[in-house]
């Protein structure tokens, strides 16, 4: 079948089963699922989603977060949100055509946004284990009331599994060990999980080791693109001299595999029957990643880069929960979070033929608090709350010829003096209960935002200026209405706002974005703001549910990459090249708009259906450009599965989709990575693929899965690597 009736054929389905929104199920539970049984924890507090207007979704089944290669991975074959990828274990969400620095990410409660967040293709969710996640909450829209700064087109919350107690007198202790292999990445992983609950505390900790090999793209290709992906050479040291060498295997992408090590720790003291503490401890360690859209650049037939790879990357973060129900005070229901998180990134880089590499070290670290509180009088919901973050950043570089020995200095990535940037906030989120059927969501946020940076060495970079100073305040809120009918039929209209001021990545940051482009510090920058209108609607019964969502965003003040002028030229040598000026600039005003539609029936006791498609536009408007594609917009994409549900055996038969994203469409001075695509944009794509999962004895699992059985070759829009060919995987998951 043709790609081209293989997408209409989806789509098809898709009209047959009906119109869903894409965010209004708690996926653990079939299509059964009644509107009364869907609860959100995505602000802290739990919520029954009937009483809240913003789009949510929520992912918690083991085979939806546990038992896929990584995060990245478990979001892609959800179906509900588009990732990008220039290397195979990391990958950078998109929500609504925004991505980044432009979303926020949260971690059990904590911001993992810092100073350093890029607004290009974030890779930071490769720190994230997914064998140790609990739930995942995809929030759609502008959502800076309750979460500020970042969180322009949504934010994705994480949460992490907690400490059991135990349901007896006695310590009891339970745990469990998975093993996963993937053929296609050369995949061997392992996660080893123990609980101690006792009446009063509890300890929960998860062990993980991966160890993946270089990634095999497909070798079903499309005619018109017999090459697209190959990797047909590579580079090698033999001695002091770099070596082109023949790849045996174009389909192998040689220069992407890594290792990783997770692991969390947590401790619960239950004081009371209303009062808990948790102790929360993470720890992630990736070995050197290799960056391979960037080794895969040639230039003159020859490569462009003989190194470039990300060094140790090490996420810490240490965070204390304090949680109290049912209080006699004002507030009833209490949260406080501290926490403090220490993350490593750097960068080496050499190139080919060249003896010198450059290293540039960042060491950002983030103290943190957060503390909500909640009020309830009658009809009315009060959750006020209080955040602050401090982030302290350190930046170095050196250049080491390899073969001498000698070092010299260069540039940093970032201002090489004192640099620090904090956000404090205080907020009110307001939830009137107007009837049984009708219920009204509102809220206002105060934001402020500091960030100083200073540049000591000034002899390579020349900039006309030495600090960098900003002060930003914002006022941001939301305002919805929802209309529940006891016979499960929910719709929603809701207004809300969005808001990120400039941070350190933007501000003092100076890089090559790709060979012949540099980016440097534009200091007259200032925050980027959307504003957002839209409407959902859902309708759940035992046999089916169904809907859609709705929206339109106005981005205003956008950060647009274009040309720039450093003090007074156009290009300049950066890394021994000369390389075109380019900066961030409020040139922009952008429109985003679309559609998402799911549906599911339950075609029997055992099988259901189910699928997802989504839609997004976006352009944005300057005066000297006039009107460009947005950057970051993904095209069309989805999934839809034919499941079965039993009590030992599970299947999934499902169809990812990709539609085309063509030349017309790519912004070519933004972060869409034409040089990754064909001569006429991204082709359209889809693979098919089996899981299965089986209850062998009461605690032992085992899960089998063929995924993309075509062997498509094929990649994500902006990505810079290829996906996975056919791959055979097995997980075995043993309880005890």
């Amino acid at each position: 079948m043709c790609r081209k009736k293989m997408i209409s054929s989806i789509l098809m389905l898709i009209s047959v089963l009906g119109i869903n929104a894409q965010q209004q199920r708690d996926t653990v539970k079939s299509s059964s699922t009644l509107l009364d049984d869907v609860v959100v924890y995505s602000s802290r507090f739990a919520e029954k989603f009937k009483r809240v207007a913003q789009t949510i979704d929520v992912l918690k089944t083991r085979e939806q977060l546990n038992f896929q290669p990584n995060t990245a991975d478990a979001l892609i074959n959800s179906g509900k949100l588009f990732v990008q990828k220039s290397q195979q274990g990391g990958g950078s969400p998109v929500i609504r055509g925004f991505e980044a620095s432009r979303i926020l990410m949260v971690v059990d409660g904590v911001r993992m946004n810092n100073a350093i967040y890029r607004a290009g293709h974030l890779q930071n969710i490769i720190t994230i284990d997914n064998m140790v996640l609990d739930r995942m909450e995809i929030l759609y829209g502008p959502s800076s009331t309750l979460f500020g700064s970042d969180a322009l087109g949504g934010v994705i919350s994480l949460s992490t599994k907690d400490p059991i107690l135990s349901t007896t007198y006695k310590t009891q202790y339970t745990g469990a060990a998975t093993l996963r292999y993937s053929s296609a990445m050369q995949e061997n992983r392992g996660n080893v999980q123990l609980n101690i609950g006792g009446p009063k505390w509890a300890s929960f900790t998860s062990i993980s080791y991966g160890n993946f090999g270089d990634l095999v793209q497909g070798n079903n290709r499309r005619r018109a693109y017999p090459s697209f992906g190959k990797k047909n050479i590579y580079v090698e040291r033999v001695g002091n001299v770099d070596m082109i060498l023949t790849n045996p295997n174009p389909n192998k992408q040689i220069g992407s595999g890594y290792k990783q090590v997770d692991i969390t720790q947590k401790l619960l003291y239950q004081a009371s029957e209303k009062v808990q503490h948790i102790l929360n401890l993470q720890f992630s360690n990736t070995n050197d990643i290799p960056r391979y859209d960037r080794l895969s650049e040639i230039n003159g037939g020859v490569p462009v880069f003989a190194e470039w790879y990300y060094g140790p990357q090490l996420r810490n973060m240490m965070a204390y929960h304090l949680s109290a129900k049912e209080q006699s005070g004002f507030f009833k229901d209490i949260k406080i979070t501290a926490s403090f998180q220490d993350v490593e990134e750097s960068r080496i880089t050499r190139r080919f033929q060249n003896n010198n590499k450059d290293f540039r070290w960042e060491r950002i670290q983030v103290f943190g608090l957060n503390v909500d509180a909640k009020h309830y009088y009658g009809k009315h919901e009060l959750h006020v709350g209080a955040e602050s973050y401090s982030n302290f950043v350190k930046s170095t570089a050196e250049r080491v010829n390899i073969v001498s020995g000698f070092k010299s200095s260069i540039t940093t990535r970032y201002s090489d003096g004192p640099t620090s940037m904090s956000t404090h906030a205080i907020f009110a989120q307001h939830t009137f209960k107007i009837s049984e059927r009708l219920t009204i969501n509102d809220g206002l946020r105060l934001n402020l935002v500091q960030l100083n940076a200073q540049f000591v060495d000034t002899a390579l970079t020349r900039f006309p200026f030495t600090k960098v100073k900003q002060v930003n305040q914002s006022i941001t809120g939301n305002i919805g209405i929802v209309y529940a009918t006891k016979q499960n039929l929910r719709a929603a209209l809701v207004f809300s706002t969005g808001f990120r001021s400039p941070n350190v990545d933007d501000l003092a940051k100076v890089f090559d974005s790709r060979t012949g482009l540099v980016v440097v510090p534009n200091t007259s920058i200032k925050p980027e703001y959307t504003y957002n209108v839209e409407f959902n609607i859902n309708k759940y019964s035992k046999l089916y549910s169904y809907g859609a969502a709705v929206f339109y965003t106005a981005f205003d003040n956008a950060l647009v990459l274009d040309r720039f002028l450093f003090n007074g030229q156009d290009s300049i040598f950066y890394s021994g090249v000369k390389s075109a000026v380019y900066a961030l600039q409020n040139k922009a005003k952008a429109r985003v708009y679309g559609v998402s539609l799911n549906a599911s029936f339950q075609i029997s006791q055992r099988f259901s259906m189910e699928g997802v498609v989504n839609f997004t536009k976006g352009k944005f408007r300057d005066a000297i450009n006039g009107k460009t594609p947005l950057d970051h917009v993904p095209p069309t994409y989805g999934r839809v599965a034919l499941k079965r549900q039993g009590i030992k055996w599970n299947a999934d038969l499902s169809v990812l989709f990709n539609g085309w994203k063509r030349l017309a469409e790519y912004n070519l001075n933004g972060e869409d990575n034409l040089q990754y695509a064909t001569s006429d944009g991204m082709p359209a794509w889809y693979t098919l693929n089996l899981r299965s999962s089986f209850q062998l004895k009461k605690q032992i699992q085992l899960q089998v899965a063929l995924e993309n059985i075509f062997n498509q070759n094929y990649r994500y829009f902006a990505s810079g690597i290829s996906a996975s060919g056919r791959n055979f995987s097995l997980s075995l998951r043993a309880a005890f």
